[in-house]
C-alpha cells in the first residue's frame, strides 16, 4: 500500500530541514526536504495508501478502519522525521478531513500521539498550495490548467505568467465517485457515460466559458500515466514533463477498457491507484474534451513543495 522514492540523501546537518504532510482522502504524502531561500532540495519522499475516505467520505464520516491506518500512518511518518533530524512539520487534512464529522477526534488522537497539529485547509487554499508547488517545475510560457486529480476532491487551476485567473476546489473525487455510482468492471459505455454526466452535473458551470490548449497533471494520476507510457519511474527532479497527446490517449483507453486483474498486474500503477484508474481516466479525458486540451505536461510538484514556501516566510 505504498510507494517509496528516495532521492539524493542529504547529510541531516541542516537546520533549516522540514516536513510537509499532504493527508490526502487516498493517500498520505510526506515530504522532508532542506529548505535554502528561494530554493529546496529533496530528501525523502513517501506515500502511503490510507484510503482515509473509503467507507464514510461521502456519509461526512471517517470510518474506523480508516481511522486507523490514517493515524498510524501518522504516527510512522513522524518516526521517519525524527530520524531525519526535521525541526518543523507542516500537515495539511484535505477533502476528507474538510468534511467529516470526526475530524476533531482524529486531528486530536494525532496529536497526542505525535505532537502534530493538522490545519484543515479550504478548497480555495488547496488549489493556491498546487499552483505555488506547479511553480517550481513550470514557469508558464503560455496560459494553462493545472489539474489535481484527488480522492475527494479534485483541483482546477486556469493561469498564467501573470498568476492565477480562475481556480476552483469541486469535490468530484475518485473515491466520491467510486462509492456513489455502481460500476462495473471493466467500465462499459453507459458506465463512462454515467461518469461524465455525474461530472458535469457537479462542475458548477466552471467549464462553460473556458478553453485551454495546455492541461498540467499534478503529480498522482498523471505520474502514473507517464510511467505505463514510457515503462520506467517518473525523473527525479522537479521538471515538468510533456505527455505524448496519442500516447496519452490510448493509455487511457487502455486503463478504462481494462479489468481489475489487469490492473493489479501492471508494474506501473502503484496499489492505492488501481482500484480507481478507471475513473481517473474518464475525468481526464473528459476535461480535455470540455476544454479542447492539445498539450498534456505532467508535474511532479503539487501541494506539498508548494507548502515549501511557507518555511522561508516565518
Amino acid at each position: 500500500m505504498k510507494s517509496t522514492v528516495t532521492p539524493t540523501i542529504f547529510p541531516v546537518t541542516s537546520p533549516n530541514r522540514v516536513a510537509v504532510i499532504d493527508l490526502g482522502t487516498n493517500t498520505f504524502n510526506l515530504l522532508i526536504a532542506d529548505v535554502f531561500t528561494q530554493k529546496f532540495e529533496y530528501v525523502y519522499t513517501e506515500k502511503e495508501g490510507v484510503s482515509l475516505g473509503m467507507g464514510g467520505i461521502n456519509e461526512g464520516i471517517i470510518a474506523e478502519d480508516a481511522f486507523r491506518r490514517g493515524v498510524n500512518a501518522i504516527v510512522k511518518f513522524k518516526r521517519i522525521c525524527d530520524q531525519h533530524q526535521v525541526t518543523k512539520i507542516h500537515a495539511f487534512g484535505t477533502s476528507a478531513l474538510r468534511d467529516a464529522g470526526n475530524t476533531d477526534e482524529f486531528m486530536a488522537e494525532v496529536k497526542q500521539l505525535t505532537g502534530i497539529e493538522i490545519s484543515i485547509i479550504t478548497g480555495e487554499e488547496e488549489a493556491e498550495l498546487i499552483y505555488k508547488g506547479v511553480l517550481w517545475s513550470y514557469n508558464f510560457p503560455e496560459r494553462a490548467i493545472i489539474m489535481d486529480i484527488g480522492g475527494g476532491s479534485t483541483e482546477f487551476i486556469l493561469a498564467d505568467r501573470h498568476g492565477i485567473e480562475s481556480k476552483i476546489s469541486l469535490d468530484i473525487g475518485v473515491s466520491r465517485i467510486f462509492q456513489e455510482l455502481e460500476l462495473n468492471d471493466p467500465l462499459t459505455s453507459i458506465d463512462v457515460q454515467t461518469i461524465e454526466d455525474w461530472l458535469e452535473e457537479r462542475a458548477e458551470g466552471f467549464f462553460d466559458d473556458k478553453e485551454c490548449d495546455v492541461l498540467i497533471g499534478a503529480s498522482g494520476s498523471f505520474e502514473t500515466f507517464h510511467e505505463m507510457i514510457h515503462k520506467h519511474k517518473f525523473p527525479e527532479g522537479i521538471a515538468s514533463r510533456e505527455i505524448p497527446m496519442e500516447q496519452l490517449l490510448e493509455i487511457t483507453d487502455w486503463i478504462i477498457s481494462s479489468e481489475q486483474v489487469e490492473r493489479d498486474n501492471h508494474p506501473f500503477i502503484i496499489p492505492i491507484r488501481r482500484k480507481m484508474a478507471p475513473i481517473a481516466a474518464v475525468k481526464t479525458r473528459w476535461v480535455m474534451k470540455r476544454l479542447g486540451v492539445k498539450k498534456v505536461l505532467v508535474s511532479p510538484c503539487a501541494l506539498k513543495e508548494g507548502a515549501l514556501s511557507d518555511f522561508w516566510k516565518k
